[in-house]
């Protein structure tokens, strides 16, 4: 294997604990591959040595890349997941009767059944919200939270507490606590149980944990910032003393805090958990090009909790391009040279901070006729219940005749959910159908309704009535006035479980209307879109979320719905901590370090503030300075390079042992900078670093691009008070953070 300097490193690692900071790129499974050849090397028996990957794709890729490199016959290490370490753990403590036999949860629907059954046992005492608990949504949440806890170690009513799991959850505590002792009485155990219960039985029981111990020598674990509370405290289990533990990974892509990771655990956790440890960087990635290694660098630059290193393009990696653009004609139009250029669609990528924000995506390639494959089908437009419904109510406002379809009827009374049991609204459905009249009042099929519950309905029936008169409406028009009618804002926010998801789901609506406005008055045409059958090609790009992505890469990427509120994702009434902010800058320095060839950021533009995050990278500035370094020695610049933050650039170009001629972006008088960035190129949200309003700070620009403003804050002489002014952009002196 040819290897650089610092992965020799590496893997020439002596004595003690190590913390491997890999970045994007860095062709760590080559190096932990090497590491592992050279300790077999060395004599140390491959029955001492065990590697952790993060999942089983990448434990089968560990594996067969080590096969292929040892030499013939000879013996290898353990290479495991967590969950199969977990698996063959509680199979030894069950043969000790440390533990009592249970058989794996394996299917997603037995989960559900007793999830089902654990929630109803803790609202006995009030069954009226059965009906909201009982939703496919609600139950996948409750799920979550059950796995949350045991991968944090915590109570539920702490886990709880702590976290957002938005309104309608109080019974999310007691209803783990009824789980728990429906997996006892039946003798099952979930997924999460696979280590839960090992560490409850060895950190209670001192004299197990001898007996697991002293059978290691080495331990490396990949992706190290990604494990929680439990896997770190097993693995500390397992080590003991006397195993040298080997963490890899990189704290910058730590973006699993939802479900139990931190970057403090590649970070201070470690040397708590562990002891001290040698630390080695992997810095020089093999992926990208200087252009995106710069742009990553400025984007992450901003995070306090975060490694001191730099992501440095090898000698040899692609000329990476970077580019932003604006709405959905940006992404057509970068698909489209792409395939000009004779490259294949199946090379793309196109990422989104989260599902809902793929619709018009989705939407677009359709009207274009590209082929398209998600990495989800279950996230195909048209198969989502609420657009299905939504396009349901547009039907009926052309064809009346659908209000005597019962199964119609359903669909439509049953989303966006009314809270209601589907078998009632099932019923309900078919009387409305066949009478086309609302029920009397002590009829049983109202009766045993909460009056919220029959006045959603109530309403619901009216507006069903009133559509066919509605037909010749514009769509954007017709599903603002069903939108509003249903209160589907209302209604998604109090039925999601997380608030983030009720904030997705109320997105999607938003995407919805505006991509009706775009046809004008053509009904028949949205509807048909909403509903055309599309599946999954093969030889299309591919669209993914960008959590789906991690690990993975692509020639081209295209980040689309790169607005602000978005990407990050926020809204008034769930604002950002900063906290949160580091977390979704994490999540954007993965998504931009996917790419090898090509990267496109788009906005959507119009009413959508562009994300803060595109200024952050500063890519013209790292786009030139690419430049600069491929006709270096050719004499063709002899100007410094203006460059928004000099400081970082120059630490690139000195970590590289290249030299360019570096400025600060310099500024006239009570002017805007005369070399850098126009007063035009200014994102909305960005930071602004000096202005020439005296001691102070400027916080954001604000307004929307074509006519910004700045919003000064600075502390009043003498006070420790912040006072905040307006001004024109033009008043700007200076340069973006």
């Amino acid at each position: 294997m040819r290897l650089t300097d610092e992965q020799r490193a590496v893997v020439a690692h002596g004595e003690g604990h190590a913390r491997v900071a890999a970045v994007a790129g860095a062709g760590k499974t080559t190096t932990m591959v090497a590491r592992v050849l050279k300790l077999l090397e060395q004599g140390v028996p491959a029955a001492r040595i065990l590697v952790l990957m993060f999942n089983r794709s990448a434990r089968e890729d560990f594996q067969s890349r080590l096969a292929a490199m040892a030499p013939a016959g000879q013996a290898l290490p353990d290479v495991r997941t967590f969950h199969s370490l977990g698996h063959r753990l509680t199979g030894s403590l069950t043969r000790w009767g440390a533990l009592a036999s249970r058989q794996l949860l394996t299917a997603d629907w037995q989960l559900e059944r007793l999830l089902r059954q654990a929630t109803l046992a803790a609202l006995a005492d009030d069954p009226g919200a059965r009906d909201a608990a009982l939703d496919a949504e609600r139950l996948e949440a409750l799920a979550h939270f059950c796995a949350l806890v045991k991968a944090e170690m915590v109570t539920p009513a702490e886990l709880h507490d702590r976290l957002d799991f938005g309104e309608n959850t109080d019974y999310f505590p007691v209803a783990f606590e009824h789980a728990e002792q429906l997996l006892a009485e039946h003798g099952l155990v979930s997924y999460a149980d696979l280590l839960y219960r090992p560490l409850l039985a060895l950190e209670a029981d001192p004299e197990l944990c001898r007996r697991v111990r002293g059978f290691l020598d080495h331990v490396i674990i990949d992706e190290y910032q990604d494990i929680n509370v439990a896997q770190q405290r097993l693995l500390a289990l397992l080590a003991g003393r006397e195993a040298a533990v080997m963490a890899v990974g990189d704290a910058n892509q730590c973006i699993y805090e939802w479900r139990g990771a931190h970057p403090d655990t590649m970070l201070e956790r470690f040397t708590a958990t562990f002891g001290a440890a040698t630390d080695y960087p992997l810095s020089t990635t093999f992926r990208h090009g200087h252009a995106l290694a710069l742009a990553a660098n400025h984007a992450i630059a901003a995070n306090r909790r975060r490694p001191d290193q730099l992501c440095l393009a090898g000698a040899h990696t692609p000329d990476t391009g970077l580019a932003v653009g604006q709405g959905a004609s940006a992404v057509l139009d970068t698909l489209d040279d792409w395939h000009r250029q004779g490259r294949r669609l199946d090379e793309a990528c196109l990422l989104v901070r989260s599902w809902a924000l793929t619709v018009p995506l989705q939407l677009s390639l359709l009207r274009a006729g590209v082929p398209f494959r998600l990495a989800r089908e279950d996230r195909f437009v048209f198969r989502l219940p609420l657009v299905q419904a939504l396009a349901g109510y547009l039907m009926l406002a052309r064809s009346p005749s659908l209000l005597q379809d019962p199964e119609h009827l359903h669909l439509l009374l049953a989303q966006p959910t009314p809270f209601v049991a589907r078998e009632r609204l099932a019923a309900l459905a078919a009387r409305l159908a066949d009478t086309q009249r609302w029920p009397e009042r002590h009829d049983p099929l109202i009766d045993g309704l909460k009056p919220h519950q029959r006045r959603t309905l109530k309403r619901r029936w009216a507006l069903l009535c009133e559509l066919p008169k509605l037909g010749s409406w514009p769509p954007a028009k017709l599903l603002q006035h069903v939108v509003e009618g249903v209160e589907a804002e209302k209604v998604l926010k109090r039925a999601a479980a997380r608030r983030d998801k009720g904030e997705e789901d109320v997105r999607l609506l938003d995407v919805l209307v505006e991509q009706a406005s775009e046809l004008g008055d053509d009904v028949e045409a949205f509807i048909e879109l909403l509903r055309r059958p599309v599946e999954n090609r093969d030889d299309g790009v591919l669209i993914s979320t960008v959590h789906g992505a991690k690990g993975l890469e692509w020639p081209l990427v295209v980040l689309a719905g790169s607005n602000e509120e978005d990407f990050p994702h926020y809204s008034r009434d769930n604002p950002l901590s900063p906290q949160r902010l580091e977390e979704e800058r994490r999540l954007f320095y993965v998504a931009i370090t996917r790419a090898r060839e090509q990267l496109c950021i788009v906005h959507d533009g119009g009413d959508h503030r562009p994300s803060r995050f595109i200024g952050e990278t500063a890519w013209r500035d790292c786009q030139q300075v690419s430049e600069r370094l491929s006709a270096a020695g050719q004499g063709e610049y002899a100007s410094p390079l203006a460059v928004s933050v000099p400081g970082l650039v120059e630490r690139y170009l000195a970590s590289l042992g290249q030299a360019l001629p570096i400025a600060a972006a310099a500024s006239a008088p009570g002017g805007v900078a005369e070399s850098g960035p126009a007063a035009a190129d200014y994102c909305v949200g960005q930071r602004i670093r000096h202005a020439v309003f005296g001691e102070g700070e400027i916080a954001v620009i604000e307004g929307n691009p074509a006519n910004p403003v700045i919003e000064v804050r600075f502390l009043q002489a003498g006070r420790r008070r912040l006072i905040a002014r307006r001004a024109p952009i033009e008043l700007l002196e200076g340069v973006v953070a």
